[in-house]
């Protein structure tokens, strides 16, 4: 209680005024720890109600408030539960502290010239009065219970119930704020100053730096105030960071080290602020008072403290400009996490949200511009079958494009009402770059590269098991079956997106057509390798040179027209290629427009050319079948050996046959492509 015996003595000089800084000083002590004393009640309740857990610890907290009390730091853990009451040993001392520190907070606001219109005045005497004949009552026999209905008096923040001690001391905040603003001696670089050293400019310079760096990016909103002053050893920073009630930040400086206090009532957004300020070296302790009903209208009010300490002058100006710079983006926070809700997951939101604030651009722009209105515009704008009705964007276009989209459509929204560019303009910006994403994400030709791209991952992997003689490890081939049973799954996955998409597109859906027979050639390489599999399991008698030679040399020919389809679905891809928007301009179309089939330009040339070298590979398969099926009978005695022999044959050949119907397929989709007649 030192700082308040300092306010009395200047105040027998005579005047209010001169009193009033080292008042204010006390008065924002005291709210400190009132608002502890606040987390403590709510943390004796959670142990009542939970007394196998072990009671929260609020050793840091207290610290930082300047509260030393070992009573203090043992009462959550002597709480009891007696009914619909808790039961707290030492009720009656924390209730007087509360009015004592109340008085102390409320000595400077009522001081200062009142405002037209305030009840404070009154409010402040109710509640003295209440607890100090609480406070009397608990110290008689069986009074050192606290019911539920006078703990949700102390503890609610739910203005709609009426009065509570946590609302009075959240006002009185307010109010202490704007006495400071009308006490300021001076303004350093925007802040309210009063009482500052010589060395404390530059450090109030430097956090008023970082905060007008970004400042910009909260528009017309209120909020961000700063008031500064010097108390004893430290020099006190408060910011307001917009209009919520139980929405401020205080940070202490001595010496090269910092201490910051932050309070939110919304968890995802104090974990937000505390992985912003982790970047710049924070260590974090944080309360989290128990939630129950009927303690702040359900919800936990969180305080917590980082501290930091940099090494030299130098770093400790670039912590306090980090911290400054990063304040803005928590203004409307919550109500940005929310609008993105429909589009992205909650990681996705606030992934979304760290990076736009990552990149300087935050999300008050994106709000102020219509906000998810802008996301709907736009879808919609892409036409039917883009879209239905309860689509999420992570649902169509993947949870990475998605959050992608998001930041850039925040990042667009800010550089564009920062330049004084019309909403409108941002709407036309969104539909622009939604359509670029959904042809980038929807392109057919995407999916057939990459349904390419594992059949030539499972004819590879059956050519270089025959050429390492798979067939003689049970473990190697087994291994290989896994393989190939995995890739064979994801080639599925590939046939059954064009599938969902050829029922909002029906453009789509001769792509259905050439990846179903696409993934029949998955299907027989899976089959090879399985039967290889097999054949490791004591069944490749009479697999001499001869043999492993023209099985070997079938899986080649099969792998050789995979790679020829791969380039044959490139080729397509870029062929008679005249514009990346769809028919007619359509940006959100799967195809270009009609162009020209030049006869015996490069495209076009490369395009046949492998659509016939997978036909010359077919035909080169049968040959080999056939050879291979001499050599078996010729060389391999055993029954099962002999029969799994040529099922592998087979299947290879099968890959081979299935290979030159997606080629033809292929084909006629590249010719109706460039609008020539197949």
């Amino acid at each position: 209680m030192q700082p308040m015996r300092k306010a009395q003595a200047v105040a027998t000089l005579g005047s209010s005024t001169l009193s009033l800084p080292a008042w204010l000083r006390a008065a924002l002590a005291a709210n400190d720890r009132l608002k502890l004393y606040l987390s403590l009640l709510q943390a004796a309740a959670a142990h009542a109600d939970h007394p196998e857990r072990a009671a929260l610890d609020l050793a840091r907290e207290m610290a930082a408030a300047g509260v030393q009390d070992d009573w203090l730091h043992d009462l959550p853990a002597s709480a009891t539960r007696a009914g619909d009451s808790v039961c707290i040993p030492e009720l009656a001392r924390l209730l007087q502290r509360l009015a004592e520190d109340l008085a102390v907070m409320a000595r400077p606001v009522l001081a200062a010239p009142p405002a037209a219109g305030t009840d404070l005045p009154q409010r402040v005497k109710d509640w003295a009065d209440r607890l100090q004949a609480r406070s009397q009552a608990a110290q008689s026999p069986g009074g050192e219970r606290l019911s539920a209905t006078e703990m949700a008096e102390l503890a609610h923040g739910d203005r709609h119930r009426g009065g509570s001690l946590h609302l009075l001391v959240m006002d009185l905040h307010k109010a202490l704020n704007q006495v400071s603003a009308g006490l300021s001696s001076e303004t350093v670089a925007g802040a309210h100053a009063w009482g500052l050293e010589p060395a404390d400019r530059p450090r109030v310079e430097a956090f008023m730096r970082g905060l007008q760096r970004t400042a910009p990016l909260k528009f017309d909103h209120p909020g961000l105030d700063t008031a500064a002053t010097h108390d004893g050893q430290r020099l006190l920073l408060q910011n307001d960071i917009g209009t919520n009630d139980a929405h401020v930040l205080v940070i202490q400086i001595e010496g090269l080290a910092i201490e910051l206090t932050y309070s939110d009532l919304h968890r995802s957004r104090f974990g937000f602020f505390q992985n912003g300020l982790s970047e710049l070296g924070a260590q974090w302790s944080v309360v989290e008072p128990h939630v129950s009903p009927g303690l702040n209208h359900g919800e936990a009010y969180f305080v917590g403290t980082a501290r930091f300490e940099p090494a030299d002058e130098a770093a400790l100006l670039t912590t306090l400009e980090g911290i400054g710079e990063r304040i803005v983006f928590l203004i409307d926070w919550n109500r940005a996490r929310k609008r993105l809700l429909p589009f992205v997951d909650k990681d996705g939101a606030i992934s979304v949200l760290h990076e736009a604030a990552h990149r300087h651009a935050g999300h008050m722009a994106w709000l102020k511009a219509g906000g998810e209105q802008l996301i709907y515009g736009a879808m919609q704008s892409l036409g039917e079958g883009a879209f239905r009705i309860g689509d999420r964007l992570d649902d169509v276009l993947g949870a990475t494009v998605a959050r992608g989209f998001l930041v850039e459509v925040l990042v667009l929204a800010s550089a564009a009402l920062r330049a004084g560019q019309p909403v409108a303009a941002i709407a036309d910006q969104t539909r622009l770059l939604l359509a670029r994403q959904m042809q980038r994400r929807m392109d057919a030709f995407d999916l057939l590269a990459e349904h390419a791209a594992y059949c030539h991952a499972l004819a590879q992997s059956v050519r270089d098991g025959l050429a390492h003689g798979v067939q003689g490890s049970r473990h190697a081939a087994d291994d290989l079956a896994a393989r190939a049973k995995a890739w064979e799954r994801r080639a599925d996955h590939l046939v059954m997106q064009a599938r969902d998409r050829a029922e909002r597109l029906p453009r789509w859906r001769p792509v259905v057509r050439l990846l179903e027979q696409a993934d029949d050639v998955a299907d027989a390489l899976e089959e090879a390798a399985h039967l290889l599999s097999l054949i490791a399991d004591d069944h490749a008698q009479g697999w001499h040179a001869d043999v492993r030679q023209v099985l070997h040399d079938l899986a080649a020919t099969v792998l050789s027209a995979t790679q020829v389809h791969i380039k044959a679905v490139e080729v397509a891809r870029n062929l008679g290629a005249a514009s990346e928007d769809g028919p007619g301009g359509d940006a959100g179309s799967t195809f270009p427009p009609p162009a020209t089939l030049v006869t015996g330009g490069v495209d076009s040339d490369a395009f046949v050319a492998a659509t016939w070298n997978v036909v010359r590979a077919e035909r080169r398969c049968d040959e080999l079948l056939r050879s291979a099926r001499r050599t078996l009978l010729h060389r391999v005695q055993q029954p099962a050996a002999l029969m799994l022999a040529n099922d592998l044959a087979q299947a290879l050949e099968g890959a081979s046959d299935h290979l030159l119907s997606a080629a033809y397929a292929l084909r006629d989709l590249a010719f109706d492509r460039v609008g020539a007649v197949a």
